[in-house]
């Protein structure tokens, strides 16, 4: 199972090993299944538009170098999906696409417009996106990023996965350059280090996504505005809706000076979270009120100036039971999340 407590150098070799292992697994799966290329990108330079990623920022690239052995002409896209064994992809609908951002100019023929050209425009993103793959520190984050959102999406119930199976998913370029071994090295690590993903100790290796790797990848934000965010310390602001949806600890500060040993941080956390998502979850109002009254009492707990841990364990547990029993949404999955890091860290 996961270890916890690991230092870099331990988190270095196993990222090391888990990436001989992708190469491997990713041989084996290429023999089976010819791979699919795409050119994700999530960074984006002045040069290169936001919506143009995945297959047409792999477009751009490949009508460059069409453009470059046939100066002039108008170039027939649909041999594009064809090289690249893109079953789903109509060429007429990536044309209109690119034509929408100005990047090429349709032919405006009887039947298909499958011939294009490269504006000025298009040229301009696409030395962009050349300039892109330049950039080591957006590499980085696009891996890191994407391969969080694929483990999310892969397993979201935090099922372990061999993350070789990565590398043949679109996510895996970064404008339109094969992600490196030393770039999946990097982003395993760096998502360990930040416990987003735990390793499991399996032949192969696997990993799965952290609780806390569930609520970055659900916030929606890149994984480095997750681990830069402040973290909450001795001092809490606190806002807790009551049944009434009125506000409780709004505008105040609550100060722990506790010398039992007890963090009241993941508690307090819990109590808010589960007052502010309490009227989507779809309860009974009978139900959710005597729900947002356990949250209440655990605020309570939690924020005093002596926690009892046997008492934040029984509104903990409380609230954790509530959830299991009344609600199936993803907020309230969140929120049974929460409620068992919070028990767990009580044990420790």
């Amino acid at each position: 199972m996961a270890r916890s407590g690991i230092n870099k150098r331990d988190l270095d070799k196993w990222a090391r090993d888990v990436v001989k292992e992708t190469n491997k697994s990713l041989e084996r799966a290429q023999r089976r299944n010819p791979p699919r290329i795409s050119a994700q990108i999530e960074a984006t330079s002045s040069a290169v538009p936001g919506d143009v990623t995945g297959y047409l920022a792999r477009l751009l690239l490949w009508l460059d170098d069409r453009e470059k052995q046939n100066p002039g002409r108008y170039i027939n896209v649909a041999a594009f999906p064809e090289e690249l064994q893109l079953e789903d992809e109509d060429p007429a609908i990536l044309a209109l696409q690119l034509n929408q951002h100005d990047l090429v100019q349709i032919l405006r023929t009887m039947g298909p417009h499958n011939h294009v050209r490269l504006t000025d425009a298009g040229r301009v993103t696409v030395r962009g996106l050349k300039d892109l793959q330049k950039d080591r520190a957006a590499r980085i984050r696009h891996t890191t990023d994407a391969l969080l959102r694929w483990l999310f999406d892969t397993a979201s119930d935090h099922t372990p996965v061999n993350p070789a199976l990565f590398l043949a998913t679109p996510d895996s370029y970064f404008a339109g350059t094969e992600i490196s071994e030393t770039d999946l090295h990097q982003a395993l690590a760096y998502l360990a280090e930040h416990n987003l993903i735990e390793h499991i100790d399996t032949d192969p290796p696997t990993v799965a996504t952290t609780p806390q790797g569930t609520r970055c990848a659900l916030a929606g934000g890149s994984v480095q505005d997750h681990v830069n965010q402040p973290r909450p310390g001795t001092t809490y602001n606190t806002y807790l809706p009551n049944a009434k949806g009125v506000i409780i600890g709004e505008q105040q500060n609550f100060t722990q000076n506790n010398t039992d040993g007890v963090d009241p941080t993941l508690f307090v956390q819990l109590a808010g979270y589960v007052g502010q998502v309490s009227p989507i979850l779809g309860l009974p109002d009978e139900d959710r009120v005597e729900l947002e009254r356990v949250a209440q009492e655990l605020h309570d707990e939690a924020t005093s100036g002596n926690p009892e841990p046997g008492r934040l364990r029984q509104f903990a547990t409380q609230l954790k039971d509530k959830l299991l029993e009344g609600a199936s949404t993803m907020a309230a999955a969140q929120g049974i999340q929460m409620a068992e890091q919070a028990l767990d860290a009580l044990m420790r």
